[in-house]
């Protein structure tokens, strides 16, 4: 905790948290088009308040245009990677036990939210067929107190207002909340309001680390 301040929230980001990591998926898709293992991860920390990711995540730009967007970036360090190619590459796989923590969490009276970078209208470059995959993600968000899209309020992580809204979103003061992400260059702004944070590296390991926080058991 921060000071005497009781936790009175818990925050949790999306992808790579309560779903795996899509980095993995990026290195299938290097692997596949026969460039260097993180490269998307490169070309995404080039520039990273205006790159072509940047802006889409903030819908400053149409998903047909972060296509095109990206693959420039690309082409500028010599290989040809299509946005829309990244972007089929996005959905991860339910973490249960994330999932379960975050039920046990709202057992224990704790307010929630989810605070995700996303993109509008990903979708609408590619083929991605319709799956029963989608309803189970919406019955997972379904379960936060509120939801945090840098898609719908034109912020997104690591600029210190997304934080403040999804405080003034819960009522909360950043000193009563646990942020867990899995980026550290999310984390830091959080740290510097105040908040608790937690890097997910594994999923055991963060429970382990909100176990130790909250004192609640989390399985």
């Amino acid at each position: 905790m921060t000071g005497s301040t009781k936790i009175s929230a818990v925050l949790w980001d999306f992808g790579g948290v309560i779903l795996t990591s899509p980095f993995e998926a990026f290195n299938r898709l290097e692997g596949r088009l026969g460039v260097p293992r993180d490269t998307i991860r490169r070309i995404n920390a080039t520039d990273p308040d205006t790159n072509a990711w940047a802006r889409f995540e903030r819908s400053d730009i149409s998903a047909r245009e972060f296509d095109s967007a990206f693959a420039a970036e690309a082409s500028k360090i010599g290989f040809s990677i299509r946005g829309a190619d990244v972007l089929m590459m996005l959905d991860g796989e339910i973490r249960p036990e994330m999932v379960r923590a975050l039920d046990l969490v709202k057992a224990a009276g704790y307010k929630t939210a989810c605070l995700t970078n996303n993109m509008a209208g990903a979708n609408a470059v590619g083929e991605r067929p319709a799956s029963d995959r989608q309803t189970e993600i919406d019955v997972v968000m379904e379960r936060f107190d509120v939801i945090v899209e840098s898609s719908k309020v034109g912020v997104r992580k690591p600029e210190p207002r997304f934080y403040e809204i999804a405080c003034g979103m819960l009522a909360v003061s950043p000193a009563e909340c646990v942020f867990l992400d899995d980026l550290g260059v999310n984390l830091k702004p959080a740290a510097a309001m105040g908040m608790r944070t937690i890097k997910v590296v594994q999923s055991e390991q963060a429970i382990d680390d909100l176990e130790a926080i909250l004192g609640v058991t989390l399985r």
